[in-house]
């Protein structure tokens, strides 16, 4: 019998990781772990030595990174249906999350602004390069990879829909029509119902 654990805190990007294990439908566990106590506390840190969530223990192995996670668990459970045939569309998109959105938004959220001549060091070029290749890529297609929904879609979807909520990325009608299509899954609904209701205890 397989065993997953998450470890979490219900206002952490552990909220994409658990999104992404509702979809899987696989039974899971959770330990909640808190900012500066249990997070940075020695049982944790021999799990993850950056003290941080997600983590996911699956069985005897750990893995880290929310991109790595979903990755990982659409690799390992396929019959959930997460992980497309087209592989190289997929590892695009996913990464083009993990790297030049992320790196993108949060720049730009902490109020880093990259000069001109040194674009080509930060790997994302500017943050409306990044706006207008994402935005471009939806205009063309309802999901990430194709006509299906994908684990690309919970993470990179999950950033879109967090953008905008907090104003960190502009509401275009791509990416809020993208958000209404994914955001009503009945897997994100439970899993942002979980979080809530686990936030709301702390």
């Amino acid at each position: 019998m397989t065993t997953l654990t998450l470890y979490t805190n219900p206002m952490s990007r552990g909220r994409i990781a658990r999104w992404m294990l509702e979809e899987l439908g696989q039974p899971y566990e959770t330990v909640l772990l808190d900012y500066g106590s249990t997070m940075k506390a020695p049982e944790y840190l021999a799990i993850n030595p950056m003290g941080k969530v997600p983590a996911l223990r699956h069985d005897d192995r750990v893995v880290t990174e929310c991109a790595a996670i979903c990755t990982y668990l659409a690799d390992m459970f396929p019959q959930a249906g997460l992980m497309p045939s087209d592989r190289a569309a997929f590892y695009r998109w996913m990464f083009f999350g993990a790297g030049p959105f992320e790196a993108a938004v949060v720049n730009k959220a902490l109020g880093v602004t990259v000069p001109d001549d040194k674009r080509g060091m930060v790997g994302y070029g500017s943050f409306d390069d990044v706006i207008r290749t994402l935005r471009g890529h939806l205009a063309g297609s309802p999901y990430l990879v194709g006509t299906s929904f994908s684990a690309a879609d919970v993470y990179l979807g999950a950033q879109i829909g967090w953008g905008m909520h907090f104003g960190s990325i502009p509401k275009e009608p791509e990416f809020v029509a993208y958000a209404e299509r994914i955001m009503g899954r009945p897997a994100a609904i439970r899993a942002r119902a979980i979080d809530e209701e686990l936030a709301g205890r702390k």
